[in-house]
């Protein structure tokens, strides 16, 4: 049969599938037939591509293990025909659907699935690079990595204990809040991203639609306002916050209406102890200034 009229047919095979809704399921498609094969028939070829060409086009649908391109005994050159091998099977299924019918260097390729493949005989008068793609193949070889001797790795092993030992010196709480600083920076981080991805969301809804939804205005007065600046710094509208407290350092003098009676016994104390360290440091020990601060100049008679 005319090799473009056999395109023609799995090109058509291939339509009736995608058709019926068959794409994509082996186990009714037309390929379940060559499943135990990793093998490609390619036709069609320009005799100017050497196998180097054909496995830079195949392997664009998986790893290419094999190529037997066909040539001449006497001249060495292509015939225009070859077999190339895949590493998993499934590859030889996208090749056949996707490069048959193609035009490759002006000429038309065919491409199907190859059920039995005959090794070629092993002839001595072959060149060296067919005899090594015969025997090696044309797929990469794994990089093989030298192990050092025990003893070479053995010392190693207690260098690092060594230098893990000498670092238990550090406090371990000191450790522990470190940890647990980084932790929070790393919340911080991923609160910040989603409030600008909201943020960023809110004004494209506002400048597609000026006039929309107001709950969606509420939500981008919110976002960019500050509640401060809104509300003021006003414990009411904290709304159950947890807000952090500095600890008064000085002594502060309690509120006598509120204040329970054991608050003030305690200022009275330490008041009284204050008083005493002053009277024997020299200084003076009246809690407030003469009496004329605090009267107007007016009634002073300046």
């Amino acid at each position: 049969m005319n090799p473009i009229t056999n395109i023609k047919n799995q090109n058509r095979m291939n339509e009736r599938e995608l058709n019926l809704g068959y794409a994509g399921d082996l186990k009714k498609s037309w390929h379940q037939t060559y499943k135990d094969s990793a093998w490609i028939y390619i036709g069609g070829l320009s005799y100017a591509l050497s196998e180097g060409d054909v496995i830079a086009v195949f392997s664009q649908y998986g790893e290419v293990m094999n190529i037997n391109l066909i040539r001449d005994k006497d001249t060495g050159k292509s015939k225009g025909f070859a077999f190339l091998c895949y590493k998993d099977q499934r590859s030889t299924v996208l090749a056949v659907d996707n490069f048959n019918g193609i035009t490759l260097h002006k000429r038309m390729i065919r491409v199907d699935h190859v059920e039995e493949y005959k090794v070629p005989k092993y002839k001595e008068d072959a060149d060296d690079e067919t005899k090594r793609l015969w025997e090696e193949g044309c797929a990469p070889k794994p990089i093989m990595r030298e192990a050092e001797p025990m003893e070479i790795q053995e010392r190693r092993i207690k260098k690092a204990k060594e230098v893990l030992l000498d670092i238990g010196d550090v406090d371990e709480e000191l450790l522990k809040k470190i940890k647990k600083d980084k932790k929070k920076a790393k919340k911080e981080k991923r609160r910040e991203k989603k409030r600008e991805k909201k943020l960023k969301k809110l004004e494209k809804k506002a400048a597609r639609d000026p006039d929309g939804d107001w709950k969606n205005k509420a939500k981008l007065i919110d976002k960019v306002v500050a509640e401060d600046d809104l509300y003021g710094e006003n414990k009411h509208f904290d709304f159950g916050k947890k807000k952090e407290v500095e600890e008064v350092k000085h002594n502060p003098r309690p509120d006598f209406e509120k204040a329970d009676w054991r608050d003030i016994e305690i200022w009275k104390v330490i008041r009284e102890r204050e008083k005493a360290e002053k009277a024997a440091r020299g200084e003076t020990t009246e809690a407030w200034g003469p009496e004329d601060h605090y009267v107007s100049k007016r009634y002073q008679g300046r």
